[in-house]
């Protein structure tokens, strides 16, 4: 990994914000999950606005160029749209005309996926320089009366810039998984085909 760079947006929505909008504390919830506060995306931001800041910072961090990228692949459950991928919106935001361009959706493990895909296409040797970015805006479609999980979401964005390395800075494996019979459990029913 050349650099790491994230991206959060300016309103915060603290646990004592929440304690007005449901049967919550701040006690119940930093026991529970740790969190005092979660940033909130403005009503205007979308996925590729948060991304695109997080991607510029990792790139000056990296000391490239939008045009050294070959590759940029999103994760995100909650893109600007079904279609065109978010990272496609992306790579024009950042000048990256030449690079390739995808979202996969893992949900919360998607960055991790993300970053299995473009360290693989770094060692075959398709790529020199991938951008990996990860970006939810949860606060848009979360239950904001539900208790049990509006406490646990808000919206950011993360960037990382992998390249070609030397043998101690290579990505020795992974191990990816998915528990499919869960799918009823955690989902957004909207937006697809079904």
């Amino acid at each position: 990994m050349a650099a790491i760079a994230s991206h959060a947006p300016e309103r915060i929505l603290t646990n004592a914000d929440l304690e007005r909008m449901v049967d919550t504390t701040d006690e119940w919830i930093v026991t529970r999950t740790g969190i005092r506060e979660r940033r909130i995306a403005a009503d205007h931001e979308a996925a590729s606005d948060l991304g695109s800041v997080a991607a510029r910072r990792a790139l000056e961090r990296a000391n490239l160029s939008p045009s050294d990228l070959d590759l940029i692949v999103v994760a995100s459950v909650t893109p600007d749209m079904p279609f065109p991928a978010t990272a496609s919106i992306i790579q024009h935001a950042l000048g990256a005309d030449r690079a390739a361009a995808f979202d996969l959706s893992a949900g919360c493990t998607g960055f991790i996926y993300a970053v299995s895909m473009a360290s693989a296409t770094i060692a075959s040797g398709a790529y020199n320089n991938v951008l990996v970015i990860g970006v939810d805006l949860l606060s848009k479609i979360t239950n904001w009366s539900d208790r049990s999980t509006c406490v646990l979401f808000g919206d950011g964005a993360g960037a990382a810039v992998l390249g070609v390395g030397n043998e101690q800075s290579r990505i020795l494996a992974f191990e990816l998984g998915s528990v499919g019979e869960g799918a009823d459990l955690l989902r957004i029913p909207a937006g697809g085909s079904r």
